[in-house]
């Protein structure tokens, strides 16, 4: 029976509301792992783990057990796994891109340099590695193994293809599945698999989680253009000025006459500064970003395609929802 599908966005509710208890179980859950390291250490993870974010994959993890069977507590305990790898990655992330805050605090690499915030980010990829074996399968560690590993591929070419002309836009969204939709798809695929699922099933979750997380870095790529830091709460601007080359650059530079697009690859090969005013002064900007935009609503569409395996629940609702919520946040970066 395929789930109900929603006539009307409910874009003003917060789909993670429904799980809320479970959510408060894996902040505990995450507080007990903070106590698992060393007493000299524990205070540097207790900081990272304290400002880092809405749980977004934990919450998927609990909305696709319930959408496939029942949460159980394997479902938030694979939250946390990939919470932690997450956690991981955005300490690794700032001190590359030299972000000093992030949920309006500083980054541990603003408060304690690179050298101890690479140690720590390494702690906490080896400690989700970890907990990953507590479920005694396999095929579990190695789904979660495969996902940690997509995230670091994922950075790593990003990092290296700065500043690079020569990026493709299918190359883009590859490094997008990689460092982003990996870790979302896990949540949702594990989950069913978790539940018992069918193959299809459990397939098209992972799809469903693939497409929500590119899609959700499309939107993180389009706020670091056009967002507030004041609002947002975390160092913007830091894609222009370390040459990530992001859905709205690719788009400027496939549609700008030629003098513009000399201008804009100048830049890019001399590694100078793309700064926003240069960006806004060219007439194809507003069209760039607005086609990055509405690529992401076209992958949150599919999203909901996805979700028609599921039987109605108020669990699958949400997951639905979640795509309604990310799209009408797309629709706040139209300038």
């Amino acid at each position: 029976m395929a789930a109900k599908t929603s006539t009307t966005p409910r874009s003003d509710r917060f789909p993670f509301e429904l799980v809320r208890p479970e959510l408060e179980r894996v902040e505990a859950s995450i507080r007990d792992q903070v106590r698992a390291f060393d007493s000299a250490v524990e205070p540097y993870v207790s900081y990272v783990c304290n400002t880092s974010g809405k749980r977004i994959r934990p919450a998927l993890s609990i909305l696709s057990g319930g959408a496939t069977g029942g949460v159980t507590d394997d479902h938030l305990k694979v939250g946390v796994i990939l919470e932690l790898i997450h956690m991981a990655t955005l300490v690794h992330d700032d001190i590359i891109d030299g972000a000093s805050t992030r949920r309006m605090v500083p980054t541990a690499n603003a408060k304690w340099g690179a050298g101890l915030s690479v140690l720590l980010g390494d702690a906490l990829f080896s400690h989700a590695l970890s907990l990953a074996t507590d479920f005694n399968s396999i095929d579990i560690c190695r789904k979660v193994g495969q996902a940690a590993r997509e995230v670091c591929q994922g950075e790593i070419i990003q990092t290296q293809r700065r500043f690079d002309l020569t990026l493709t836009k299918a190359e883009y969204f590859r490094v997008l599945e990689m460092k982003t939709g990996a870790l979302f798809a896990s949540a949702t695929g594990l989950a069913a698999h978790l539940s018992g699922a069918s193959a299809d099933t459990e397939q098209r979750l992972f799809n469903y989680g693939m497409k929500l997380g590119t899609a959700y870095q499309i939107y993180d790529d389009c706020l670091d253009l056009v967002g507030s830091e004041d609002v947002v709460g975390k160092t913007l601007r830091t894609d222009l000025e370390k040459g990530k080359l992001t859905l709205p650059i690719l788009n400027l530079l496939e549609t700008s006459n030629e003098a513009q697009r000399s201008k804009l690859t100048k830049r890019i090969v001399n590694q100078e500064p793309l700064d926003l005013p240069v960006l806004v002064g060219i007439a194809e900007y507003e069209g760039a970003l607005e086609s990055a935009l509405d690529t992401a609503q076209e992958m949150l569409g599919s999203c909901r395609e996805d979700l028609s395996v599921l039987a109605p629940s108020d669990h699958a609702d949400a997951l639905e929802q979640i795509t309604w919520f990310l799209g009408a946040l797309l629709e706040k970066c139209r300038r």
